[in-house]
């Protein structure tokens, strides 16, 4: 035990050791990198010097680019050249060898029946027809001639037998006539020989030749003695034809006796040689013909040398070959000379614009990839700065932001404490003896303070919000019950606007949860204020259902059309201010559970306000939640407002785990929808049921169906069984006939009047079916709205319709900071109508008793500020008012300014 309790703490001790070296490790390679690559001036310098090798590598490496193309194109140009001229050299030599044979066949043929026949089968007009007839056999030769062996001896018979004497080939002599534009040879006759060979058949191109001496001339003799002794077929070097300027060769071919063995001597081919046959080949023509076969014969220039002795060239130009060329063998049957063809491209070689573009283009992306890089590397730094930057002033904002909360917070707290003093001192007032002028007094002190008390409210919750210090409760609360308060707390002002204010709650949604009432009621109490403050007519619903409902089109009412509406307006349809909600999203993803709860006591809210209000512009929609921000500047001028209820909703709406959103048309109206999250309750609802209307059935008559399902909803809290029709002449027969057990029949004043002469048939037929419980009827209609006060006004458009000359007040105490129209204008307004008024009396243009028996209308304007500045007093005389009052005021200050406009003596 004691062992493997050591090995334990040796295995720790090792382990630690290990962790402390890679420790050790990590910060030395952090130093290091911190000390060397650290410093921005020290990555920047290694950066440049990276950049400036990638940049010079990429020229070095795009210039061997360049040069291997290049040289890869010059050897392909090279091998291209190469073949096109082994293929020329290959083709002219076979050409050649066909020539030969045939050359050497026809020899064999003169043999045979020239010298072996007696008399002679072939004369020169039989050879000439052959040999023009046999010529494509011989594609090469431009002619053929045929010389016989002539001994010393033999000459005389033989130029006798002819008819011609044998003549020299090369005449020393010339004549002086011209034919064809040349000086003609004059031929002569053969020097006395051992041996000739005159020609005596010849092709008809050739015919000049016939009865000449071959032997005479240095070439042919040369050619006609190695023939004879090789036995083979023997060639000229270049010499200029007989009759022509053009070059050409002889092929010569030796004609023996039939009898010549096939391994004979030289000495035996001698004497056994009768006679010599030779082709003649005009190697200009013959090559230009080749060339001509050839597809491509333009692209190259083709030169063909006799290398035998020198360089004599046979075909195309003496000049010597510069830059690219190529030299193929040619082998025509004689091993005793050489010939050479020599090639090279007639143009020059174009510009390796493949080599160039490679090269470029590598370039060119190497330098992108580096600019890229740099680029890259340059936005990484800059984005590290700003991000140190960034982190660096959200630290401070932070900061700044606690600070704030927390002053705000403080200031909150500090300025309720004395507000809760100033209204409980209010509420016990109220509880003594006060006449009517001191009560409305005190009312008005109770308003201005909860108002106060409403705004640092909100500015705490804001404060609270943003901080992250905003908790919710988890009470046991009655949904309905909150509803039923905050409608109260708005009926007067919807009455004063002359507005439906209406509220719906399904019957699916339990009576009692659990969650936060004061933060549902402050998120719904926020929503109807604003519709009360923007909506002018029509009427403003609020609707709670579950989430699971509004999917069923049967279950609530998603058209916007208006018939089907609470007071009969078109207004924005409501599934546009859900469509966007995460919930409904995961709605359609699912098909058997849509909205799984993650407890089975969990329920999902959806909560609608619905107005007929002005709406929201477009382009102001984005900017709805955002805190401070307003549709427009004479928004907070017409309705007031500091533009953060609605973000204090979202943030509150978020922490129940739920959304919000909206759905608005100017000119038409608004709904604003959100979501939350809430418990059930294991209690039963304690809400109070009137006994005295439990179990009484009721018929509600409204043509609106909306409308009447709002009526219904709340006679079904009171206990009561409710029925309701939107068409009265559907259910008069049933209700005549008492089968119904009705109690209560309520109808809606406008369907009351719209169905007005169906009612005096209905009271007919009840009193005459002598039914003992005659239902109630009962006309359902707004209350109307209270009476104004003549004396107060809200902004200063109302200020000019009071102050109109004639009018009966004595003074006007004029708010500077006013909706709509500020004080300042009101009052500039009021003196021109007084100017005008006064202006006309002047010019009697009015009686004294339409003017009020008034000679000169001035009414005295305080202005009332809690601006103190100089600059407000002189702007206050300038627009035409009589006296400045800063606030906050006391009475006696008050007292002191009105005095001066009546003369009134001020005491202490």
């Amino acid at each position: 035990m004691t062992w493997f309790i050591d090995a334990e703490v040796m295995e720790e001790k090792a382990r630690l050791l290990r962790n402390k070296r890679n420790l050790s490790f990590r910060c030395w390679r952090n130093h290091l990198y911190s000390h060397y690559f650290g410093s921005k001036k020290v990555r920047e310098t290694w950066w440049r010097k990276l950049l400036l090798l990638w940049v010079v590598g990429w020229v070095l490496c795009s210039l061997w680019i360049f040069m291997f193309m290049s040289s890869h194109a010059n050897e392909k140009r090279r091998e291209t050249l190469a073949n096109m001229c082994d293929e020329r050299a290959r083709m002219l030599q076979d050409q050649f060898n066909v020539s030969m044979n045939h050359l050497q066949a026809l020899a064999i043929l003169v043999s045979t029946f020239h010298h072996s026949k007696h008399p002679s089968a072939v004369d020169q007009m039989t050879f000439a027809r052959y040999a023009d007839r046999t010529a494509f056999e011989r594609p090469l030769t431009s002619g053929v001639a045929y010389a016989v062996k002539v001994l010393r001896s033999e000459r005389e018979q033989f130029e006798k037998q002819q008819g011609w004497t044998i003549k020299k080939m090369y005449s020393s002599k010339q004549s002086p006539n011209r034919e064809n534009g040349r000086v003609r040879e004059i031929q002569e006759i053969s020097p006395p020989a051992e041996e000739y060979a005159p020609v005596i058949f010849a092709q008809d191109a050739y015919k000049h030749v016939v009865s000449l001496d071959m032997l005479t001339g240095k070439e042919d003799r040369e050619n006609i003695l190695r023939a004879r002794e090789s036995g083979k077929g023997v060639l000229t070097a270049p010499l200029q034809l007989v009759k022509s300027n053009r070059l050409g060769v002889i092929l010569t071919y030796a004609v023996y006796k039939s009898d010549l063995p096939s391994n004979a001597t030289p000495t035996e081919r001698i004497q056994a040689a009768i006679g010599y046959l030779g082709g003649i080949f005009d190697i200009e023509s013959l090559v230009d013909k080749l060339l001509h076969q050839l597809a491509c014969n333009q692209s190259i220039i083709v030169d063909v040398y006799d290398t035998t002795n020198g360089k004599i060239s046979m075909y195309g130009s003496n000049e010597t070959a510069s830059g690219l060329y190529h030299k193929s063998m040619l082998n025509f049957g004689d091993p005793l000379r050489k010939h050479e063809m020599h090639c090279r491209f007639k143009q020059k070689p174009p510009l390796p614009w493949l080599g160039i573009t490679t090269s470029i283009g590598a370039l060119v992306i190497a330098l992108l990839i580096g600019y890229i890089f740099h680029a890259t590397v340059n936005r990484i730094v800059k984005v590290e700065d700003d991000y140190r930057e960034m982190m660096e002033l959200k630290k401070r904002a932070e900061a700044a932001d606690v600070a704030k909360s927390q002053f705000l917070a403080t200031v909150s707290h500090e300025i309720r404490t004395p507000m809760n003093g100033v209204l409980g001192m209010l509420q016990m007032l109220t509880d003594t003896n006060l006449d009517i002028t001191q009560q409305d007094y005190v009312r008005t002190a109770q308003a201005s303070g909860k108002a106060l008390v409403s705004l640092i409210n909100e500015v705490l919750d804001q404060a609270k919000i943003e901080s992250g210090k905003l908790e919710l409760e988890a009470v046991p609360f009655d949904l309905r019950a909150v509803l039923d308060d905050i409608l109260s707390l708005f009926c007067g002002k919807a009455q004063e606007k002359e507005l439906e204010l209406a509220a719906f709650v399904s019957e699916q949604v339990p009576e009692t949860l659990i969650g936060d009432p004061g933060r549902i009621r402050q998120i719904i109490t926020n929503l109807i204020g604003n519709s009360i403050k923007f909506t002018e007519k029509g009427h403003i619903y609020l609707t709670v259902h579950l989430v699971e409902e509004v999917m069923i089109p049967l279950e609530v009412e998603t058209e916007a059309q208006p018939m089907s509406t609470v007071s009969g307006f078109p207004v924005a349809d409501r599934r546009k201010s859900w469509e966007r909600f995460k919930i409904f999203n995961k709605e359609f993803s699912t098909l058997e559970k849509p909205f799984p709860a993650t407890s089975p006591d969990q329920i999902n809210l959806i909560i609608s306000v619905e107005d007929t209000g002005a709406g929201i512009p477009f382009e102001a929609q984005s900017r709805v939640f955002t805190p401070f921000m307003q549709v427009g500047p004479s928004i907070s001028r017409i309705h007031g407002g500091t533009g953060i209820g609605l973000s204090i909703s979202k943030c509150l709406v978020n922490l129940m785990k739920g959304e919000i959103g909206f759905a608005s048309k100017p000119q038409v109206g608004s709904t604003f929808t959100f979501t939350a999250v809430l418990s059930r309750a294991k209690t039963n609802s304690t809400e109070y049921k009137s006994f005295e209307f439990r179990g009484l059935t009721a018929l509600v008559v409204d043509h609106r169906p909306a409308r009447a399902k709002v009526t219904k909803y709340h006679l079904e809290r009171l206990g009561m069984h409710v029925d309701f029709s939107t068409n009265f002449s559907l259910v008069l027969p049933k209700i005549t006939s008492g089968n119904l057990g009705l109690k209560i029949v309520l109808v809606d004043k406008e369907t009351w009047l719209k169905e007005s002469s169906q009612w005096p048939i209905f009271m007919n037929k009840l009193r005459i079916g002598g039914q003992l419980d005659i239902p109630k009827l009962f006309i359902l209609a707004n209350s109307s709205s209270p009476i104004k006060s003549s004396s107060l006004s809200s902004n200063g458009k109302k200020a000019i319709a009071l102050l109109t000359p004639p009018h009966d007040f004595d003074a006007c105490f004029m708010d500077i900071q006013m909706p709509e129209m500020d004080g300042f204008e009101a009052t500039r307004r009021i003196r021109e109508m007084e100017t005008t008024l006064n202006d006309r009396i002047q010019h009697k243009e009015v009686s004294l008793e339409a003017c009020g028996n008034k000679l000169h209308w001035h009414i005295p304007i305080l202005a009332m500020t809690a601006d103190v500045i100089q600059a407000t007093h002189e702007e206050c005389l300038r627009c035409g008012m009589d006296g400045y009052v800063s606030k906050p005021f006391e009475g006696e200050q008050l007292y002191r300014e009105v005095a001066r406009f009546f003369n009134i003596t001020v005491k202490n």
